[in-house]
């Protein structure tokens, strides 16, 4: 089963694609989407769009975990990663793919044990679960591959019925 796992944001969306079978949990494929500041916010969400459905056509996922979003004290912020947001799921959507939508303290404490794990602890925990020795990209790659490999566990429970 192949499972897409994407940390959303305008600037940064990470993207992590993890396949699991009855031999374990295999990381496919990570990384990050970026789009300029420069440009106008419709171009970039074009882009994110182009992206993640390049990423969507190569690796034709069985499901999708998205991060919801954490609201901050900077709501112009929150309002652009809800947009970003908003076109990953309909891009979903749009290609059929079943969507696991959770929130960053789920994920925390599936990967860590702690729901109040900081980006470092998460990041390590990731690299270590998944046997990844290259460093990663962001914090952005390591959550997308955190929330993959949360929804792991959540498919299995999905495919039995």
């Amino acid at each position: 089963m192949v499972i897409l796992g994407i940390d959303p944001g305008i600037e940064r969306t990470g993207f992590g694609v993890i396949n699991v079978d009855a031999a374990g949990v295999k990381p496919l494929d990570f990384g990050r989407i970026r789009t300029a500041k420069t440009l106008p916010f419709a171009t970039r969400l074009r882009e994110l769009t182009g992206d993640l459905t390049s990423i969507i056509l190569k690796w034709r996922p069985d499901y999708a975990a998205v991060e919801e979003l954490f609201f901050s004290k900077n709501t112009k912020t929150a309002m652009t990663v809800a947009h970003a947001r908003g076109v990953v799921l309909e891009l979903l959507e749009e290609h059929g793919i079943p969507v696991i939508e959770l929130n960053p303290g789920t994920v925390k404490q599936s990967i860590t044990g702690n729901g109040r794990a900081d980006k470092t602890q998460v990041m390590r925990m990731i690299k270590r679960l998944l046997n990844i020795s290259q460093p990663l990209a962001s914090d952005d790659v390591a959550d997308a591959l955190a929330v993959a490999m949360c929804a792991s566990t959540m498919t299995k429970t999905y495919a039995a019925h």
